[in-house]
């Protein structure tokens, strides 16, 4: 049986996200339960880009600290840390920690902020599609990783919690060079994240629920207030409870799907206990889920082959660029697998060599590209 701690929390006060955070990790048998005292352990938050706190889109600071507050008292030597979309170069740490508040936490706490930017190739024997990876090295130095997670809607992924997460354990731009290895949803969902986290396989995560982001994340939505902490030794059952909270139906969600195949999560969830406060009271029952999400199942496994391959490539959706938005920062060309994208007069993208991974959607500073779909995939659905 595995258990997963929901505990509300209103604001990201001090006092206020230290009680929920202290209730959480009771509810769970205690922090010593699962981190050594005098261990060394790395804090793996969400930041994904340079954005504010107040923007949603990366964990909020105060989560953090008051997490490293309770480490420090184990004695533990911590270390914060991510790979961020785009290079994984220390300029890029430096303005990312800065902006998202770590720098902040870290000066006051005096912890240490990763700038290493080297990586290591590993092995992972029990793995579906990434045998080998390359991962940022301070995963590999310590004896526990927290992973502090943010509750977000996701373009492709349709969510992104805890197991989604750890994709900021690969090293910089080979996280591009896996989505186009692996452009299918599902093949990339099912199986490289889920090879992902099972390896990384930290000891705790942490969800960030206070303020989620609702709508086209896991950049470029709204901010939703929620009004709650999670925390669980399984970043699986962790981001069930998290979708029950938005109302989010785990069967469209694709690393859900993954963790139940991989038999991680029992098929009825018999294995998950919720503690703490009871979710019905924070259920929100219009909580927007990203229109992009690409729901293939639609289409019949059974349609002939020379009618599913062209009728999947027009209903799924394609980015498309703002151009009255754009700035021309080239972010996009940056961080594109399939170097589709180019610049001339404006930003251009090549519909044809487009591997739908949205990146450029997921990390554009402006939201200057939007993902939309066909009048076809509509009048299908």
């Amino acid at each position: 049986m595995g258990n997963v701690s929901i505990r509300e929390c209103n604001d990201y006060g001090y006092e206020s996200v230290k009680h929920a955070i202290s209730k959480n990790l009771e509810d769970l048998g205690g922090l010593e339960k699962y981190i050594k005292p005098n261990s060394k352990v790395l804090i793996k938050p969400n930041l994904l880009m340079k954005k504010s706190p107040k923007e949603a889109t990366t964990t909020h600071p105060m989560v953090v600290k008051v997490v490293c507050e309770m480490l420090l008292k184990l004695n533990c030597k911590i270390i914060i840390g991510d790979s961020p979309g785009g290079p994984y170069t220390v300029p890029s740490l430096k303005s990312i920690y800065k902006s998202t508040g770590m720098k902040d936490i870290a000066d006051e706490l005096g912890v240490e902020l990763n700038y290493d930017i080297s990586e290591i190739k590993v092995e992972n024997k029990n793995a579906k599609a990434l045998k080998y990876m390359n991962i940022i090295t301070p995963i590999t130095k310590v004896d526990h990783i927290i992973n502090i997670c943010k509750l977000k809607t996701h373009g492709m992924a349709t969510f992104t919690g805890g197991v989604k997460n750890l994709y900021g354990s690969i090293a910089g731009l080979q996280k591009a060079e896996i989505h186009y290895r692996f452009p299918n949803e599902e093949r990339f969902c099912e199986d490289v994240l889920l090879d992902i986290c099972s390896y990384v396989n930290p000891s705790l995560t942490i969800m960030d629920g206070i303020v989620g982001m609702e709508g086209e994340g896991p950049s470029a939505g709204t901010p939703r207030k929620i009004g709650i902490t999670l925390a669980s030794p399984s970043p699986y059952m962790i981001d069930i409870v998290a979708c029950k909270v938005i109302n989010l139906d785990i069967n469209k969600v694709p690393t859900i799907r993954g963790s139940i195949k991989r038999e991680y999560i029992k098929k009825d969830l018999s294995d998950i206990s919720i503690v703490g406060d009871n979710i019905e009271r924070f259920i929100i029952k219009d909580f927007k889920i990203p229109k992009t999400s690409k729901d293939f199942r639609l289409l019949s496994s059974t349609m002939p082959k020379f009618i599913h391959e062209p009728l999947t490539r027009m209903i799924t959706p394609k980015p498309f660029v703002s151009h009255k938005d754009c700035i021309k920062c080239k972010k996009c060309i940056e961080v594109c697998p399939a170097k589709v994208i180019t610049l001339n007069n404006k930003i251009e993208i090549d519909l044809n060599k487009c591997i739908r991974c949205f990146c450029c959607h997921e990390l554009c500073p402006k939201k200057a590209i939007d993902i939309k779909r066909s009048i076809i995939f509509k009048l299908i659905k």
